[in-house]
C-alpha cells in the first residue's frame, strides 16, 4: 500500500524552508506558508486526492449571511478498527456539539456495502460570527485523524451590486439571451455602488458582526472576563474577537521597543525546527528570551541570531516539551506567543499479513508505519515517592522507566538540578536516581524528573523535619515562670518556637484549650513565634497558662502562672443614719474583694445634689467605717460617697447615698379644686405650695374620707409630681372629702383640704365637634391610599356618634369606624373612587346634637386623550389636535404631555410638557422624515398610563419632490392551525409532576383549548398551561391515579382547527389505573 502523507508534506522541504503558520494567527503577521503545488489544468482545483482515512475532506465554503450551508465529508471505514467517533470543532477548542439544536445540527450515515461513513454539518441562518477556521476530528480506538476547512461569511448581495451577470445585456429588442452583443453599460453605472458595498463588507468583516457597544464593553473589561462576555452575547468566533481586540489596543498604544512583535501563536511538527522573530527599534537594546517564565540560554537546541534590528530564536528538533509559552523582553516591555508542537499521527501503512507455518518453524511478522522512528509510549515502572527526612540525613529519589536508553533531567521547583558535592545524579539501565547528602532546610521543595522526548513528568516532595522547641523569656517574673500584671495593663507574651515542619502551638488555661484569635484576650501567630495577648488585664485572667508545640517529630511544653493585682472593690452599704441642722452620720461596710492587697483606709467625698463637683472630706486615709460630716448648709441637698485604698491604688467610688438635707417640710398646697366628676371618679387640681424651700418637693399624696368619718384613705401610694390627680373606684352617690399633702425628704407638709364634700355623680356637658382645619375643605386622596380621619369631640355622658353618606349609613364592608370617649376614627384601607362624596358626622347626647360635613374626593390618573390627529402640515411644522379624555380621573386636568417619533426609528422625544390646550404646533421637523405623535393626559396624580397616538402621520416633504410609493403585492401569511409535533402517550408515577408537550403553527395565532376526556380544562390550579411561540405545554402538578385519561389539545383560528390527542396513564404503588378515556 502506498504511504498516505498529509497534503502539507507535498511542499518542497529545504534547510530554510518556512514552517506552516497556524491557521489561527493573523495572515499579515504569520510566517510565510510553504507554497502548495498548483493543480494540473485538467483537474478541478476543488478535487482533493484522499489522504489517510478521509475519502472526501470538507470543502471550504463562502456563504451569504442568513442562508443555510451544509459541510459534507466521507470517511473510509476500512481504515478504522471500529465505529468512529465524529467531533466538529471551531477554532482550536470550541466543540460544536455543545451548540446542537440551536443552529447547528449533525448527521451521520453508513454505507455497509462500501464501508463508507458520510458525515454532515448543517448550519442554519449563517451569521458573521460563524466565520473562521473549523476542524473535523475522527477517532476510533487508537486511530485518530483530523482535517481543517474554512467558512467565509459575506454580507447579503443586493440588486445594486450583486448579480453582476445580470447586468450584461444583449443589444437588440426581442432577441434571446444568446443573441446580440454584450452591453457593459449596466456594470459601469453600478460601479460606484459596488465600491460602497465592498467598503461596507470590509467594515463588517472587521467588526465580526458585533455591535459597537459590545466592542466598547470588551475594551474596558479584564482579559479574564472575555469568555463570559462572549458567552453572554452569543459570540462564537473567540479567536477573531481576540485578534480584533489586540488590533484595537495596539492602535491606542504603540510599542517603543518593538517595531514588530511575535505572532500570537506558532505551530510546528515534532522533529522540525521553527524560528521566532521580532524587530526592535534600537539594535543596542539588550534582549532576553523566556520559556514558561524561565530564561533561555544559547545551546545547540536554542540558537540566537542578530540580523540588523531582527532578533531570531531558532528551536531545533522540536519535541512535545517545547510546546509552551514564550516571551521576549526588552527593558520593561514584553511580547508573548504560544508554540504548539503537533505530533503527526502514526498510521499503519502495511498491516500484518496472514501466514501459515509448520510447528517448530520460525515466524517473522512485519508492519510498516507512516513515520520513521515511531515508538511506543514510555511506561513508568516505578514512580518517585515523597520523602520526609531529618537534618543531616540522606534523601534518595528513585524511579524506573520502561526504556533504559531514555535520558532525562531533574528539576526542583521548576529549576533544573545540577550535580554538586552534596547532590549526585545517576542513570543505570532503566533506573534514574537523585541523591542529596546532608539534607538542609533549603533542600525542601518539589522535585520532578522529566524524560527527554516524552510529554511525561514524575513529581515528588521532600519534607524537612526538626523537633519543636520553646524559647521562653519571662520578664518581670517574681518566681519560676510566674508573671505579675496590674489590672488594666496590657500583657503581651511572645514565645519563640522553632521546628521543621513548623510546629503547631496550642495554648491552655488550666485544662481548657484556648483558641480565640480576636478580642481582648487572643492568640497571635507569626513566623517562628506565638504570642498570648491580654488587652486591659482583668481579675478573671489570673491562672496557670500552658503552651504546647507539636510537629511530627515530637512536642515541647512550658507553663506560666499569671497573677493579676488590682485596686479593691468599692465599699458597700453606704448610707446616712441620721441628720441634723448642719451634720450627718455616714456608715458603710468594707469591700468584699481587697484586690490582692490589704485595704489601708478610706477616702470620703461630698457634693450638692445636681452638681458634678465633689469635695474631699479627708486627705489622710480614714481607717474606721463610721464618719460624721459637719459644716453643711441648712436647706441644701447633699450626696456622699466612699473610696477604698490599698497598695495598688484607689477603688472605684461607692454608690451615692440617697440625697439628704436638714430642712423642714414644705407649706400646704394651694387652691385645691374639683375639675371633673363622674359616677366613679373625681379629678382634682391644685397649685404648688407657697414655700417649698431649698430641698424642693418630691411629689404629692392625695387622701379622701367619707363624710362623717375620720378615716383617711390614700388614693396614691407613690407621690405624683404634677399638680393634678384622678381618684378612681369611688362609690356612686357618696359624699367624700379630699385633701392633698406635699412630700419631700423632711416629710409631709400640712394638708390642703376641700371645704365642702363632693357628691360622686357625673355632670352633663353638651356635645361639640372640633373639626380639624384640613377637613374643613375638600379632602383629596389617591386611589389605593388609606383614608384615616380622626375627628375629636367633647360631651358628657359619652355621646352617640353616627357617620352618614348622602343621608344613608356608610358601607361597613368598606368603612371602619372606631369611636372613643374623645374622638372618632373614619378608616378605609384602600380608597376607591366610589368613596368620594359628602359625609356627615353627628354627635348626640339625648336632645343635644352637633353635626359636621366632610367632603372627600378620591382621584386617580386620567385616561388617554382621544382622536389624536395631525390636522395640518406646512413647511417643517405640524398642527396636532386631540380631544379631552373620557375619564379625567375625578380630578382637574392640569395639562398634556406631547411627544414625537420618527417613523423609521420610533424613538420618542419630548415636545411639550403641561400643554394647557387640546392642540399644539410642533416645529423644527426634519425634511424627508415622517412623524407620529402621542399625547399623555396629566392631572394631580401624574401622567396617564397610556398615551393617545396619532392615527395619521406628518410627512415633511422636500419642495418639488413627490414620493411615488412602491407597488407590491402583499403576501398572504394566513394558514389554518397545524400540529408540527403531536402529543405522545405517557406513563407517569403518581406524585411526580408530569408535562404534555406539542407544537402548533397557524396564522392568525390560534386559540388553544386543553381537554381531558372531552371536557375542557378551565382554571384548575392542578393544571398549568403555557404557550411559548407555538410550543404548547400542559403541566400536571403531582398527578394522582384519577388524573389518568385521554388529553386533547384543540387549536382553532378563523381558517380552521387542528386536534392532537394522547393517553396518560398514572401508576401508583402496586397498582395501575386503566385509561378511563
Amino acid at each position: 500500500m502506498p504511504e498516505a502523507k498529509p497534503a502539507a508534506k507535498k511542499a518542497p522541504k529545504g534547510k530554510d524552508a518556512p514552517k506552516e503558520a497556524p491557521k489561527e494567527a493573523p495572515p499579515k503577521e504569520a510566517p510565510a506558508e510553504a507554497p502548495k503545488e498548483a493543480p494540473p489544468e485538467d483537474q478541478s482545483p476543488t478535487v482533493e486526492e484522499p489522504t489517510g482515512i478521509f475519502l472526501k475532506k470538507p470543502d471550504s465554503v463562502s456563504v451569504e449571511t442568513g442562508k443555510d450551508t451544509v459541510i459534507v465529508a466521507k470517511v473510509n471505514g476500512k481504515e478504522l478498527p471500529g465505529k468512529p467517533t465524529i467531533k466538529w470543532f471551531k477554532g482550536k477548542w470550541l466543540e460544536l456539539g455543545s451548540k446542537s439544536g440551536a443552529r447547528f445540527s449533525f448527521k451521520e450515515s453508513h454505507d455497509s456495502a462500501s464501508n463508507v461513513y458520510t458525515v454532515e454539518l448543517h448550519i442554519g441562518k449563517v451569521v458573521l460570527g460563524d466565520r473562521g477556521d473549523y476542524r473535523l476530528e475522527v477517532k476510533a480506538k487508537d486511530t485518530c485523524d483530523s482535517c481543517g476547512f474554512n467558512i467565509d461569511v459575506e454580507a447579503p448581495r443586493q440588486d445594486a451590486s450583486g448579480q453582476s451577470l445580470e447586468s450584461f445585456k444583449r443589444m437588440g429588442e426581442g432577441k434571446s439571451d444568446t443573441a446580440g452583443e454584450l452591453d457593459f453599460s449596466g456594470l459601469l453605472k453600478k460601479r460606484e455602488v459596488v465600491e460602497e458595498e465592498k467598503k461596507k463588507k470590509k467594515k463588517d468583516d472587521d467588526d465580526l458582526g458585533i455591535p459597537p457597544e459590545i466592542w466598547e464593553l470588551l475594551k474596558g473589561a479584564k482579559k479574564s472576563e472575555y469568555e463570559k462576555i462572549a458567552f453572554q452575547y452569543g459570540i462564537t468566533d473567540l479567536r477573531g474577537m481576540l485578534k480584533r481586540l489586540k488590533k484595537a489596543k495596539v492602535e491606542v498604544k504603540k510599542s517603543a521597543a518593538f517595531t514588530k512583535k511575535l505572532d500570537p501563536a506558532y505551530q510546528v511538527d515534532r522533529g522540525n525546527k521553527i524560528k521566532l522573530m521580532v524587530e526592535i527599534s534600537d539594535p543596542d537594546l539588550p534582549l532576553k528570551w523566556f520559556k514558561n517564565g524561565q530564561e533561555i540560554k544559547p545551546s545547540s537546541k536554542y540558537v540566537f541570531e542578530n540580523v540588523g534590528k531582527k532578533r531570531i530564536l531558532t528551536i531545533n528538533k522540536c519535541t512535545l516539551a517545547d510546546d509552551a509559552a514564550y516571551e521576549v523582553a526588552v527593558k520593561d516591555e514584553k511580547c508573548f506567543t504560544e508554540l504548539f508542537v503537533k505530533e503527526p499521527p502514526v498510521l499503519i501503512v502495511t498491516p500484518l499479513e496472514d501466514q501459515q507455518v509448520f510447528v517448530g518453524d520460525r515466524v517473522e511478522m512485519a508492519v510498516e508505519v507512516s513515520e520513521e522512528g515511531a515508538q511506543k509510549q514510555l511506561e513508568v515502572l516505578q514512580d518517585i515517592a515523597d520523602l520526609t527526612v531529618k537534618a543531616a540525613e540522606q534523601a534518595v529519589f528513585k524511579c524506573e522507566v520502561s526504556d533504559e536508553k531514555v535520558t532525562g533531567k531533574w528539576y526542583k521547583n521548576g529549576i533544573e538540578v545540577r550535580p554538586s558535592k552534596r547532590i549526585t545524579i545517576s542513570h543505570v539501565g532503566r533506573f534514574h536516581k537523585l541523591v542529596i547528602d546532608d539534607v538542609r532546610p533549603e533542600d525542601e521543595g518539589d522535585y520532578t524528573f522529566v524524560p527527554d522526548g516524552y510529554a511525561l513528568s514524575l513529581s515528588a516532595k521532600l519534607n524537612f523535619l526538626e523537633p519543636p522547641k520553646i524559647h521562653l523569656d519571662c520578664s518581670g517574673k517574681t518566681s519560676e515562670n510566674a508573671i505579675v500584671v496590674v489590672a488594666g495593663n496590657k500583657l503581651r507574651l511572645d514565645v519563640t518556637i522553632t521546628g521543621e515542619p513548623p510546629p503547631v502551638a496550642t495554648w491552655l488555661k488550666g485544662d481548657e484549650v484556648f483558641t480565640t484569635t480576636e478580642g481582648r484576650v487572643r492568640i497571635e501567630k507569626r513566623v517562628d513565634c506565638s504570642s498570648f495577648v491580654i488587652e486591659s488585664a482583668e481579675r478573671t485572667d489570673e491562672g496557670r497558662y500552658t503552651i504546647k508545640v507539636t510537629n511530627p517529630v515530637g512536642e515541647d511544653v512550658a507553663s506560666i502562672f499569671l497573677r493579676v493585682v488590682d485596686v479593691p472593690d468599692p465599699p458597700e452599704a453606704v448610707r446616712i443614719t441620721s441628720v441634723g441642722e448642719d451634720w450627718a452620720i455616714l456608715v458603710w461596710e468594707p469591700p468584699k474583694y481587697d484586690g490582692g492587697k490589704p485595704v489601708t483606709g478610706y477616702l470620703l467625698e461630698r457634693k450638692k445634689k445636681g452638681s458634678q463637683r465633689w469635695m474631699k472630706l479627708n486627705f489622710e486615709v480614714f481607717t474606721e467605717t463610721t464618719y460624721e460630716s459637719t459644716k453643711m448648709i441648712e436647706g441644701i441637698l447633699y450626696e456622699m460617697r466612699v473610696f477604698a485604698v490599698n497598695a495598688i491604688g484607689v477603688s472605684q467610688p461607692s454608690m451615692n447615698t440617697k440625697p439628704f438635707m436638714p430642712i423642714a417640710p414644705t407649706s400646704e398646697p394651694l387652691h385645691l379644686i374639683v375639675e371633673d366628676v363622674t359616677d366613679t371618679t373625681t379629678t382634682l387640681k391644685w397649685r404648688p405650695p407657697n414655700r417649698i424651700g431649698a430641698g424642693g418637693i418630691d411629689g404629692y399624696l392625695v387622701e379622701y374620707c367619707l363624710e362623717g368619718s375620720d378615716e383617711w384613705v390614700s388614693a396614691n401610694t407613690e407621690p405624683v409630681e404634677r399638680c393634678g390627680f384622678t381618684v378612681k373606684n369611688l362609690p356612686t352617690g357618696a359624699r367624700i372629702l379630699f385633701r392633698v399633702v406635699g412630700v419631700n425628704i423632711a416629710g409631709r407638709s400640712e394638708p390642703a383640704t376641700l371645704v365642702q364634700p363632693v357628691t360622686i355623680r357625673e355632670i352633663a356637658e353638651p356635645p361639640k365637634i372640633r373639626l380639624p382645619r384640613h377637613l374643613r375643605q375638600t379632602y383629596i386622596r389617591k386611589v389605593g391610599e388609606q383614608l384615616n380621619l380622626v375627628v375629636p369631640f367633647q360631651g358628657k355622658p359619652r355621646p352617640q356618634v353616627v357617620w352618614t353618606k348622602g343621608g344613608a349609613p356608610v358601607d361597613t364592608s368598606r368603612v371602619h369606624v372606631r369611636t372613643s370617649d374623645f374622638d372618632t376614627v373614619f378608616f378605609v384601607r384602600q380608597a376607591a373612587r366610589s368613596d368620594s362624596g359628602e359625609y356627615e358626622l353627628s354627635v348626640q347626647i339625648e336632645n343635644m346634637k352637633d353635626t359636621a360635613t366632610i367632603h372627600i374626593r378620591v382621584v386617580e390618573k386620567a385616561g388617554p386623550p382621544i382622536n389624536v390627529m395631525v390636522k395640518e402640515v406646512w413647511g417643517t411644522n405640524a398642527l396636532v389636535e386631540w380631544q379631552a379624555p373620557k375619564d379625567d380621573g375625578n380630578s382637574e386636568i392640569t395639562g398634556y404631555f406631547v411627544q414625537k417619533a420618527d417613523k423609521k426609528t420610533m424613538e420618542w422625544f419630548n415636545v411639550y410638557e403641561r400643554n394647557r390646550h387640546t392642540s399644539c404646533t410642533v416645529s423644527d421637523l426634519i425634511v424627508g422624515n415622517e412623524y407620529y405623535f402621542r399625547v399623555y393626559t396629566e392631572n394631580i396624580c401624574g401622567l396617564s398610563d397610556s398615551p393617545g397616538v396619532s392615527k395619521n402621520t406628518a410627512r415633511i416633504l422636500k419642495t418639488g419632490i413627490t414620493l411615488k410609493p412602491f407597488e407590491y403585492k402583499e403576501h398572504d401569511f394566513r394558514m389554518a392551525p397545524k400540529f408540527l409535533t403531536p402529543l405522545i402517550d405517557r406513563v407517569v408515577v403518581a406524585g411526580y409532576s408530569a408535562a404534555l408537550n406539542c407544537a402548533v403553527r397557524g396564522h392568525p395565532k390560534p386559540k388553544v383549548v386543553w381537554m381531558k376526556n372531552k371536557m375542557e380544562i378551565r382554571e384548575d390550579p392542578k393544571f398549568l398551561m403555557n404557550n411559548y411561540q407555538g410550543v404548547l405545554t400542559l403541566n400536571i402538578r403531582r398527578p394522582s391515579p384519577f388524573d389518568a385519561g385521554t388529553y386533547t389539545c384543540l387549536a382553532v383560528n378563523e381558517l380552521g382547527e387542528a386536534l392532537a390527542e394522547c393517553k396518560l396513564e398514572v401508576r401508583g404503588e402496586g397498582m395501575a389505573v386503566p385509561n378511563t378515556g
